[in-house]
């Protein structure tokens, strides 16, 4: 293991993803792994400002670390919103500078801030003064037609120079118009040698790596060259991807957890969950794909998925998810003896 990789804590992160890295999820995950660094969805300075401050922040002590991602441009208003995201206890601000999308546009910030370099580093410094907890920032490598190394390397720099030492680098430019943001997270291409090259160039800076990995050899392959690497939907639609992370890249002791103990914890939390008022399918649908990949893996989807038994809040729908995935698994079983008898 590198000398990178053991002082960054960021080695392995799940991507910040609106409408899917709630609460709930980072639950799940912290349940399969106790060491990836985890972010919450995009919070806007306007709904931290003036919205329901507990419903966009509260978090539970387990979940840590959590870096809180901020939508902003504002310098004055990032300051306030970083300062409540550090009083509500979270380990990192982070800046997004990435999102393509066209609401996020009319609100000019997201990946638009990258056309205003000395913009994000006042917005940094701002934030940077107002707490003591890092702040960060994650962006792409272009926008629009730019294709240039110089874009993202001079974006780097001017921010760098405002005091931010994280970079979480999107690898693929952002198409602010023509392009969808599921478009944008497909279409473009990847460059991950521009990555590559701001760790050359600023050496001194922590550069996390994002775009398209799915696998665990692929955050090996990317770790010899940069500091981290954060996952995106892959995390999400496979989480017990996550299992290995703590002893394959934090050195962790700890046997790799099963899929039934994570299930047991999941369990556990829906109960408590439910008694506070939750609805349970705000849960179940973060674990779909927790049996991704194992036979049967369908009818644990299609049972957790069911709209009228998740409104009964009965936790025996785990129970009759659990005998789908046995009885397929059996049935499986069968059916390779007798090709192989």
């Amino acid at each position: 293991m590198s000398a990178n990789r053991i002082a960054s804590p960021r080695r392995v992160c799940v991507a910040p993803m609106l409408d899917w890295t709630d609460r709930h999820c980072r639950s799940l995950h912290r349940f399969i792994s106790r060491h990836t660094w985890l972010y919450t969805e995009m919070v806007t300075t306007g709904a931290l400002l003036h919205g329901d401050v507990p419903r966009h922040l509260a978090f539970t002590p387990a979940e840590a670390p959590v870096a809180l991602q901020l939508g902003g441009s504002e310098p004055d208003d990032l300051a306030r919103a970083a300062k409540l995201g550090e009083q509500w206890g979270y380990d990192e601000i982070n800046l997004n500078c990435g999102c393509p999308s066209e609401r996020v546009q009319r609100g000019a910030f997201g990946a638009c801030l990258m056309n205003e370099p000395q913009l994000v580093a006042d917005c940094v410094k701002a934030m940077r003064d107002a707490v003591s907890v890092p702040v960060t920032v994650k962006h792409r490598i272009g926008v629009d037609s730019v294709e240039a190394y110089s874009f993202v390397r001079d974006f780097v720099g001017a921010v760098a120079d405002s005091g931010c030492d994280v970079f979480v680098v999107h690898a693929r430019n952002a198409i602010l118009k023509g392009l969808s943001p599921k478009e944008n997270r497909e279409i473009p291409p990847l460059k991950y040698d521009y990555a590559y090259q701001l760790k050359r160039d600023f050496p001194q800076l922590e550069i996390v790596i994002n775009g398209g990995i799915k696998t665990l050899d692929e955050v090996e392959a990317h770790l010899a060259h940069v500091d981290g690497v954060m996952l995106g939907r892959e995390a999400y639609h496979n989480p017990y991807l996550l299992a290995d992370v703590d002893a394959r890249f934090y050195g962790a002791a700890e046997p790799v957890p099963t899929r039934e103990a994570i299930e047991a914890k999941l369990i556990d939390y829906c109960a408590h969950e439910i008694a506070r008022g939750t609805y349970l399918g705000a849960i179940s649908r973060h674990a779909l794909g927790l049996y991704r990949g194992v036979a049967g893996a369908r009818g644990w989807r299609r049972v957790l998925s069911d709209s009228r038994k998740l409104a009964k809040a009965d936790l025996a729908i785990f129970d009759e998810a659990r005998q789908e995935l046995r009885a397929t698994f059996a049935a499986s079983a069968e059916m390779s003896a007798e090709i192989f008898d």
